[in-house]
């Protein structure tokens, strides 16, 4: 299934999405708006190249966090088609294969374009088009747009701009580059609301969201002269607020302000019964000498420098015993 990733694997990608006529798109679970914004993207153009594609995601991830509720997913299946083998697969923003949940496509004979900006992915494509200095998937959608000739319909490009302003924090990540805000005042000019934009994606917000929040900060605990500031949320914080399980997005970020943080973690319960004892951590690092994804790495996880998460059944004390462990590890490295 795997080669080695091409000298020039752009023009590589280009030329299969030009030969190939029907495609399926995946992206990796609990899909983000890069992820989102990507797919979307990716369809479109295929569909302004003649091309057939389908959209692939699993009923699990649905419903979508409501911030992202406003994306037309016309071309979306949660069943893979007849025709599935005869597809080419594009893996969207995915840093390992298994962190999408279509066993179909993970079988040996796949023909895989892989696309993504993780600097940790494991190159599991038949070809790997990996850019780690991108500042998200979505900014290598774009390129790969301009260079297969296809214009911005207003679709493509509010598509885009989700991905690019939601995985640069609002422009404010180490991410961000000259290059970004070229793609953003590109992506204005073909259409993007940047106000609209920004109240769908940061305004309007549950107030069961808001309870989440007040719970996580309520919650907060520091360590090693707060090197680390961690919080939780259980199970029953879900419950009793009403929250779903992704309402919890964002709240890692205010931790990572905090003066003198290196890292910051939250780590929340699954939920559902056939996740009972699983937890998701999330992990932001502000000092540049620690590596999250590392750290996400050692339990299956992974990520960005910067930003990463992993799943666990380590409960609280080993999780946290766990995680100043790592950091001291680095920072004595360093």
């Amino acid at each position: 299934m795997t080669r080695a990733i091409a000298a020039d694997s752009r023009t590589e990608v280009m030329q299969e999405i030009r030969e190939a006529k029907r495609f399926i798109l995946v992206t990796h679970e609990n899909p983000d708006g890069d992820a989102l914004g990507s797919l979307v993207a990716t369809h479109e153009i295929l569909a302004r190249l003649g091309k057939d594609s389908l959209m692939f995601m699993s009923p699990e991830e649905f419903p979508l966090p409501y911030e992202y509720r406003f994306f037309l997913l016309d071309g979306l299946i949660s069943v893979p088609p007849d025709d599935v083998a005869e597809r080419t697969a594009i893996f969207l923003d995915c840093g390992n294969i298994d962190r999408n949940p279509a066993d179909l496509l993970k079988r040996d004979g796949t023909h895989i374009l892989n696309i993504d900006h993780h600097h940790d992915n494991t190159r599991f494509g038949t070809i790997n088009h990996v850019v780690p200095e991108a500042s998200c998937t979505a900014e290598i959608v774009w390129d790969l747009m301009r260079g297969l000739g296809v214009e911005a319909s207003p679709t493509i490009a509010e598509a885009l701009y989700v991905g690019l302003v939601t995985d640069t924090g609002r422009f404010m990540y180490e991410n961000t580059g000259t290059r970004a805000h070229l793609m953003a005042a590109e992506l204005i000019a073909a259409g993007v609301d940047v106000h609209e934009m920004y109240r769908r994606l940061y305004e309007g917000i549950p107030y069961g969201k808001l309870e989440l929040l007040a719970r996580a900060l309520a919650n907060v605990e520091r360590y090693d002269d707060g090197r680390l500031t961690i919080t939780r949320l259980t199970a029953s914080d879900y419950a009793q607020t009403g929250a779903e399980e992704n309402y919890s997005e964002g709240v890692v970020d205010h931790l990572r302000s905090v003066e003198g943080t290196a890292v910051a973690a939250l780590v929340r319960d699954l939920l559902g019964a056939e996740r009972a004892g699983r937890r998701k951590v999330s992990l932001r690092a502000t000092d540049e000498r620690i590596d999250v994804s590392a750290i996400a790495r050692t339990q299956g996880g992974g990520g960005h420098r910067q930003a990463a998460g992993f799943g666990t059944e380590m409960r609280w004390r080993e999780l946290v015993d766990f995680l100043r462990a790592q950091i001291a590890a680095q920072l004595d490295a360093g």
